[in-house]
């Protein structure tokens, strides 16, 4: 092989400023996470957010909120970047939402779920894309109120991904088809 890729430093990565990504056009998209138990999951949450400029997070529920040293040891300073608010109850979080024009959306293995890759984003101005506790899932009684399920296709024998995992992929799905 002739051919080699040199990785690139920090230097050279174009990363915004905090101030700078306050500014910047974001993502019409919110995450709402109801009732996340693990610190290290909503900090990679934040990160997962500030990479895809997404415009807010809400903590919801038991879901910690920064400061605190576990979400920052993932987030990495993404708690500073990212709009986040935390509401006691997913329900009214996810009514405000849509009253605001947000489409809402639970990411659940639930009957007439949409697989993922059938989500046409592009067909919706604001999304709210909710997450649910890692035991649990998403509250049934938001799942109710949602305008829709989303499932991540699954085809192994556990049908379960970490939450920060599913982050990822639901995300960067939105992301994806807007640059």
């Amino acid at each position: 092989m002739d051919k080699q890729m040199r990785k690139l430093k920090n230097s050279e990565l174009n990363r915004l400023s905090v101030a700078d990504f306050k500014e910047a056009k974001k993502l019409p998209v919110v995450v709402v996470l109801d009732n996340i138990r693990s610190l290290n999951n909503i900090g990679s949450v934040f990160r997962t957010a500030d990479a895809f400029l997404l415009e807010k997070i809400y903590l919801c529920g038991i879901t910690a909120q920064p400061p605190h040293r576990d979400i920052h040891k993932t987030a990495l300073g993404a708690t500073e970047s990212v709009e986040w608010e935390y509401q006691e109850d997913t329900l009214s979080c996810v009514k405000q939402l849509q009253n605001e024009g947000y489409q809402c959306l639970a990411v659940e293995q639930a009957e007439e779920s949409l697989m993922l890759h059938d989500f046409d984003r592009s067909k919706y101005d604001k999304i709210a894309v909710v997450f649910g506790n890692e035991v649990k899932g998403v509250q049934q009684s938001v799942i109710n109120q949602c305008n829709q399920c989303i499932e991540i296709p699954q085809l192994g024998t556990k049908h379960s991904l970490n939450i920060s995992v599913s982050a990822g992929i639901v995300l960067w799905h939105m992301f994806k088809g807007t640059r």
